[in-house]
């Protein structure tokens, strides 16, 4: 039984050449389609407040 679901919205994203380098080395080694990596990067987005919170509270003790 096949469980994908459809795109309903379709995203256009401006990257510089060092990113677009950057995904296709990443899916050349995976070998993953670049929409499964940005769909799962997307995926790890906090979407409730309080994640969002927590994840400031920790970049702010954080040195870069």
């Amino acid at each position: 039984m096949n469980n994908k679901k459809w795109a309903i919205k379709r995203l256009t994203v401006n990257l510089t050449s060092g990113e677009v380098e950057k995904l296709e080395q990443y899916c050349k080694i995976t070998g993953r389609a670049a929409t499964d990596v940005i769909r799962e990067l997307i995926r790890s987005i906090p979407a409730d407040n309080s994640e969002v919170s927590e994840r400031k509270k920790l970049a702010k003790r954080s040195p870069d």
